[in-house]
C-alpha cells in the first residue's frame, strides 16, 4: 500500500497519521524516539506492508504483470491501489476525500520534527494535493517517473503505464476484493487509547 491507503488504515487521530506516513521514512528498531501513539502507528504500517505483500490476491495481482516489469509490480500495485482507494473513496470512508486529505496536510504542517526526507517532501505533498490527485489515473504517470528516479533500473518502472492500462480492470477488481479484507486487518490491529 501507498501512503493514502496507510493514512485511512492507520487511524485518524495526529499522531496515528504521522505514525501511518513515518512507516515509509522511518527504518530499524523503534526505541522510544517517537511517543507511543506514533511508533504503534509505525508498526501497524510494518503489518500491513506485511499482511499486503502475502495475501493471495496480491501475490495473485502481481503475477498479471509480464516478466520484465514483476520485479518492480509491488512498487506499481502499491500506487494503483492508492489510485483505486482514491477514485472510489466513498466506498470506504466515512468523510469525503478533500476534508480528510485536508485534515493530513494540517497535521504535517504542525509537527516541527518530521522524519528529514518527509520533511522535504511534506510542503510538496500539500501544496499539488498529492493524495487527493491519486483519483486521476494519468497522475500515476509522474508518480512512478518520481519513484523511478531512485531506481537502479528506472527504465522497468517508468514503462510499467502501459501495462497498467492494459490491465486496469482486472487489477481494479484485484483491489476491491482485497482492500475490504486489509481494513478488516488493520481494524483488528490498531491500538486504541
Amino acid at each position: 500500500m501507498n501512503y493514502l491507503a496507510h493514512l485511512h488504515l492507520g487511524g485518524q487521530r495526529p499522531g496515528q497519521l504521522l505514525g501511518s506516513l513515518y512507516g515509509d521514512f522511518v527504518k530499524g528498531r523503534l526505541q522510544g524516539q517517537f511517543s507511543p501513539e506514533v511508533e504503534a502507528a509505525i508498526q501497524l504500517h510494518r503489518r500491513i506492508d506485511t499482511y499486503t505483500d502475502s495475501h493471495p490476491l496480491v501475490v495473485a495481482a502481481l503475477s498479471r504483470f509480464s516478466l520484465t516489469r514483476r520485479r518492480y509490480a509491488g512498487i506499481v500495485i502499491d500506487v494503483f491501489f492508492d489510485h483505486c482507494l482514491a477514485r472510489d473513496w466513498q466506498h470506504y470512508a466515512d468523510r469525503p476525500l478533500p476534508l480528510f486529505t485536508a485534515e493530513v496536510y494540517r497535521v504535517l504542517a504542525a509537527e516541527p520534527q518530521l522524519p528529514a526526507r518527509l520533511a522535504q517532501i511534506a510542503p510538496y505533498m500539500a501544496a499539488d494535493d498529492w493524495l487527493g490527485s491519486y483519483r486521476e489515473f494519468a497522475v500515476l504517470e509522474p508518480v512512478l517517473r518520481g519513484i523511478a528516479r531512485r531506481l537502479s533500473r528506472p527504465e522497468e518502472l517508468t514503462a510499467a503505464m502501459v501495462e497498467l492500462e492494459r490491465l486496469y480492470e482486472p487489477l481494479s477488481e484485484d483491489f476491491r476484493a482485497f482492500y475490504p479484507q486489509l481494513q478488516a486487518f488493520a481494524a483488528q490491529h490498531i491500538q486504541l487509547p
